[in-house]
């Protein structure tokens, strides 16, 4: 058979071809592949090319040549068995087949480290692969890459130096550890050549690390803002439908999995602020420590907030902010009043959503689960995948994170940082009271945009709540007026101030 074609469209699939551009010269060889046999051989005269002629000759496969036979596999280790630990192995035992497909290259489960191989778990592993001993990784030279999924800062920092060192890629779903430990782990795996890939640690099973790293790279971020921590927004969320207060909603929480035995770190903004830090390295250059990000918790929103914050057309979210402010980076996270109806504020339960804004591609929006077993399994299968085909190694070399040459972009002094704020007050309810707590925020050039005093209920003791909602304001200024006014014999309790997101 033989017809005329461009040589850029041979419809003929699994071909060796054979191009000759000097009857002298040696061929080039060029492979094309396809899933089934053809059988032909074709010859193909090329137009607009310096060859006179291509033979085109049909490669007969084999039985022990298919696409399957000659597909690369990857042999991984697991550390960890947990959670996020037995999710992963269901997808790499129960969908190996999907995911090479998809990928081109098999995953093959070779061990799996766990503290307690004798606890119930809803996953069987093969005979043999399941252990208490990480030797049993660590000396295994045909195991390449390792995905460490415990908590915590030891012994993970330990045994992610120890796989680094013995030749392993590292996937890790470790948020702290990065956060704390970053530039000590990305040190080690430059100097072991190795790799690191850590979609999983910010977000759950939102690709948001690849979207900031890889496809945005056209871009300067301009705003990050987000909600990270599933467990705050699940709290309040049941405060605001349920009408449940803080700790009825915390215990309910912890009831279902979502927090911690001790949820601190979700509660006060820490585990907001370790996963924020990742992003503004990431999107500005940042090496500021996460505990350095000024954070407020959720622990002391009260239902009133929920309900005052409805009645002026927001709702409270926990919202981590890294933002560009000239040339300069401005980043906290807060309980934040967001206006009913953007996106962040419709995020409900455990969800994660994270705004990003490019200058060029201008605003995104990611929303999706941020932790749980099979999400975050999705996130680390992901990383396995790149890290085996070697997509993970190009980037994680050709962004130099968490290196020491690394320059960032130089933080904004939190006090000059300017928005509009949300504050409440239990005063006397007197005459003269809400002249005196104005005065005050007039000399500290805090400008009033609306009020609200309601009238006194059943349980009215003399004092009633006082709502103001603040103009553009420094962060300065707010502390220092909300000091002076806490002074004051008309106000009663804790003063509640509350950011509001801007444009």
């Amino acid at each position: 058979m033989s017809e005329l074609c461009d040589c850029r469209a041979v419809p003929v699939p699994d071909l060796s071809i054979d191009c000759y551009d000097e009857p002298h010269r040696a061929p080039s060889r060029v492979a094309w592949h396809s899933i089934e046999p053809f059988a032909a051989d074709v010859n193909i005269r090329c137009r607009g090319s310096p060859f006179t002629m291509v033979a085109v000759r049909q490669t007969a496969l084999t039985d022990g040549e298919s696409r399957e036979n000659r597909m690369q596999s990857t042999q991984v280790g697991l550390v960890g068995f947990g959670t996020v630990g037995t999710g992963v192995a269901r997808l790499l035992l129960d969908h190996g087949d999907r995911i090479a497909r998809h990928s081109g290259h098999r995953l093959l489960l070779s061990h799996v480290v766990a503290l307690n191989v004798e606890k119930p778990r809803d996953v069987s592993l093969p005979e043999g692969v399941l252990s208490n001993d990480i030797r049993r990784i660590l000396n295994d030279q045909n195991v390449t890459v390792a995905a460490l999924l415990v908590g915590g800062l030891e012994p993970a920092r330990t045994i992610a130096l120890d796989l680094l060192a013995r030749g392993k890629d590292l996937v890790t779903a470790n948020k702290a550890l990065l956060a704390e430990h970053g530039t000590e782990l990305f040190d080690a795996a430059r100097r072991h050549g190795r790799s690191i890939a850590f979609e999983a640690a910010v977000a759950g099973g939102i690709p948001i690390i690849t979207n900031i790293s890889q496809c945005l790279s056209a871009n300067q971020i301009l705003s990050l803002r987000g909600i990270l921590n599933g467990t705050s927004n699940f709290i309040i969320n049941q405060m605001e439908e349920q009408g449940t207060d803080f700790a009825s909603a915390l215990a309910e929480s912890q009831r279902l999995g979502y927090a911690e035995a001790d949820p601190t770190m979700d509660v006060d903004g820490s585990d907001a602020a370790q996963k924020l830090a990742i992003l503004a390295h990431l999107a500005f250059g940042s090496r500021l420590h996460w505990s350095k990000i000024p954070r407020v918790g959720i622990d002391r929103i009260q239902l009133a907030d929920l309900h005052f914050a409805k009645e002026l057309g927001y709702r409270i979210r926990l919202i981590a902010v890294a933002q560009l402010v000239g040339q300069e980076l401005e980043i906290h996270v807060s309980p934040t009043l967001v206006k009913i109806g953007r996106p962040l504020a419709e995020v409900r339960q455990a969800y994660n959503a994270v705004s990003v804004q490019g200058d060029a591609v201008g605003r995104l929006f990611f929303h999706g689960l941020g932790a749980g077993r099979m999400p975050t399994a999705s996130a680390v299968v992901a990383d396995l995948i790149d890290t085996a085909v070697g997509r993970a190694q190009i980037t994680f070399h050709a962004l130099d994170l968490w290196s020491q040459r690394a320059e960032g972009v130089a933080l904004c002094d939190h006090n000059r940082t300017t928005g509009r704020y949300y504050l409440r007050f239990d005063v006397a309810d007197s005459p003269g009271v809400l002249a005196e707590i104005t005065g005050i925020m007039g000399r500290h050039r805090i400008s009033i945009a609306s009020v609200i005093q309601p009238e006194p209920g059943e349980r009215f003791d003399g004092y009633v709540p006082l709502v103001i909602m603040t103009h553009e304001a420094t962060e300065g200024e707010a502390t220092a007026a909300e000091l002076e006014i806490g002074r004051l014999a008309v106000v009663r309790g804790k003063i509640i101030r509350l950011r509001v997101l801007g444009n």
